[in-house]
């Protein structure tokens, strides 16, 4: 089966020798997203809702440049830095799936790239 990468402008650029997303048949990975502004590559921190929105705008936009959407998500990862951000975080999640939401794991790490606070991947069926 081949693979196809996604590369779209509307998602942060990578900052390393991955793809934005991977399209292979009908499955679409995303690579972890960080709130990150795409045109200035600056890092949300203000507030976790404001970083996980950017973090799933982030997703979004990528699914949309494979020609899929959130609808389509299947299953994500959450890696919070302090798990005290779950709530918030939970509550932003929450409204960008419809009323049937994906699989989901939520851990607390160490540390992520850039000091962010959050990051978010995810799975994809067209």
């Amino acid at each position: 089966m081949s693979k196809q990468p996604i590369q779209t402008d509307s998602a942060p650029a990578a900052i390393g020798p991955y793809s934005q997303g991977i399209k292979t048949g009908n499955l679409i990975f995303t690579s972890g997203q960080m709130p990150l502004v795409p045109e200035t590559m600056e890092l949300i921190d203000e507030s976790i809702e404001k970083a996980t929105m950017r973090c799933l705008d982030n997703i979004k936009a990528i699914l949309e440049a494979s020609g899929a959407g959130m609808s389509d998500v299947v299953k994500c990862v959450v890696f919070l830095t302090n798990m005290s951000d779950f709530a918030v975080m939970n509550g932003v999640y929450a409204s960008y799936f419809d009323e049937t939401p994906p699989a989901r794991s939520c851990v607390q790490v160490a540390g992520l790239p850039r000091g962010a606070r959050i990051e978010i991947e995810a799975i994809a069926v067209v």
